[in-house]
């Protein structure tokens, strides 16, 4: 199995991509916690996934939050392996009805909460560990309304190339798995009314090359090459699914 013993701590794991990643990443040897801040959605996570996978609520916009995860996790396991840092949430809006505290809102779980995430785990990663991160094919196409969302993925990849390079001496690994049009609850919750989703999606459709929408076991499966030793040789990178979209 890829990831025999290892300790894994997925961010975003109580639905989408995060839980499918959890799952596989406990089917490949890894025991597994997942983060979340919905208490009734980490409890059905960690009913759906049954043995090998710990809930943990906390809300990562927090860092003291963050602070008390690590420290349960690092008590009850010693170490971490793979951090997965997937946890994000998005709203839509044109220019002229971006608020202050959309931006803050956006900003403070993609990419602090994503950063602080990293921060304090590194003291406890082992020799080898792996980080993968989650991007979006946003930050590289121009998308009407997704400004704000578009950007913090856009900081998350810059991210990656400047911890990859501060990590690398301890032999510690960081790289983006980067998502396309992916069929997930994700979408549901930027704000767009139903009428104009199904619009946007059937677009999306017609534009990736592919011709459809990936799957959240596509996005785990490259976050798997990345979490485990098949990509030992492998730092600072962005790993694109997105069906051609943002390549072709």
């Amino acid at each position: 199995m890829k990831l025999a013993n290892k300790i894994a701590l997925v961010t975003g794991g109580t639905s989408g991509i995060g839980l499918e990643a959890a799952k596989l990443f406990r089917n490949e040897g890894a025991k597994v916690i997942i983060i979340g801040s919905n208490a009734q959605r980490l409890k059905e996570a960690e009913q759906a996934l049954g043995e090998g996978i710990t809930a943990l609520r906390a809300d990562l916009r927090d860092p003291s939050q963050i602070d008390r995860a690590i420290a349960e996790v690092v008590e009850t396991h010693g170490r971490i392996d793979v951090v997965y840092a997937n946890a994000g949430a998005g709203k839509a809006a044109p220019l002229e009805a971006v608020t202050r505290e959309q931006i803050d809102e956006q900003f403070g779980l993609n990419f602090n909460g994503l950063f602080f995430t990293i921060q304090k785990a590194a003291p406890y990663l082992s020799n080898g560990a792996s980080i993968v991160v989650t991007t979006s094919f946003l930050n590289a196409v121009g998308t009407p309304g997704l400004s704000i969302l578009s950007a913090t993925k856009a900081a998350v990849r810059s991210l990656v190339r400047s911890l990859g390079a501060e990590l690398a001496p301890r032999g510690i690994r960081i790289n983006a798995v980067s998502p396309g049009p992916i069929d997930t609850p994700f979408a549901t919750k930027l704000g767009i009314p139903d009428a104009d989703l199904q619009k946007t999606g059937e677009a999306l459709t017609a534009a990736v090359p592919l011709k459809r929408f990936g799957t959240v076991a596509e996005v785990a499966k490259a976050a798997l090459f990345l979490a485990s030793d098949d990509s030992s040789f492998v730092t600072g990178t962005e790993v694109v699914v997105d069906g051609g979209l943002s390549q072709i």
